[in-house]
C-alpha cells in the first residue's frame, strides 16, 4: 500500500519525535497539530480493521507512541463522529464471543477489563438474542459427544469446563439436563 508524501513524511517526523513526551513543537519542529493529525491517522488505521473500545483505542495509541495532550482531543472527535462506540463494540463483541462458545460471565468479565461500564455490558447481554442455557448445552455436546455423563467425576470435568468458558451453573445444569438427586452414590 502506497503512502502520499505527506503521510510518509508525518510518519518520519511522528517516529522521531516519540519519546519526547511534550506538547510543544519538538526538536523536529512537530506542532500539536501534527501530533493530532498522526494520532487520528492510526486510530483511523486500528478503526478500519475492526470495532474498538474508547479506553482500548486509548491504550493502543499510547501503546504507539502518542502523547495524551493529542489522544483525547483525537477522540472526542471520532466520538462526535461516531467512527468509534462503546455500544457499537459491546455489541460486537457479546456476538463475536457468544459465537465462539463463551458463556455470558466471561464476556462480562473481559469486558469490563476494556473499560466498559456494567449498564452497557448489561443491555448488550439482554439484547444478544442468545439463549445461554442452549448455547451452554451446545458447547457441552461439541467439546465431549451427546451423550450426558455417566458418572460424577465426567459431570465434575464437564461442569468445570462450562465453569471456565463462562457460564453460571442454572445454565450448566440446563446443559447436563440431570439432577443431583438422580446420580446414585457409591455406598
Amino acid at each position: 500500500m502506497r503512502s502520499s508524501k505527506f503521510f510518509r513524511g508525518l510518519r518520519g517526523r511522528v517516529d522521531n519525535s516519540r519519546g519526547t513526551g511534550s506538547s510543544d513543537p519538538g526538536p523536529q519542529g512537530l506542532d500539536p497539530k501534527e501530533l493530532e493529525k498522526a494520532a487520528e491517522i492510526t486510530a483511523v488505521r486500528l478503526l478500519a480493521r475492526r470495532e474498538h473500545a474508547v479506553e482500548e483505542l486509548r491504550r493502543k495509541l499510547r501503546s504507539k507512541g502518542h502523547a495524551d495532550e493529542a489522544i483525547d482531543p483525537v477522540l472526542t472527535r471520532l466520538t462526535a463522529k461516531r467512527l468509534v462506540s462503546d455500544d457499537r463494540f459491546v455489541t460486537s463483541f457479546v456476538h463475536h464471543h457468544a459465537q465462539r462458545g463463551q458463556g455470558p460471565i466471561r464476556i462480562r468479565a473481559e469486558l469490563r477489563q476494556q473499560g466498559i461500564a456494567d449498564e452497557v455490558i448489561d443491555d448488550a447481554l439482554e439484547n444478544a438474542n442468545t439463549d445461554w442455557g442452549l448455547q451452554a448445552q451446545c458447547v457441552r455436546q461439541r467439546k465431549f459427544g451427546p451423550a450426558l455423563p455417566d458418572s460424577m467425576a465426567e459431570r465434575a470435568k464437564q461442569a468445570r469446563f462450562l465453569q471456565y468458558r463462562g457460564f453460571s451453573s442454572d445454565q450448566i445444569r440446563a446443559a447436563l439436563k440431570a439432577d443431583v438427586e438422580s446420580w446414585s452414590l457409591p455406598e
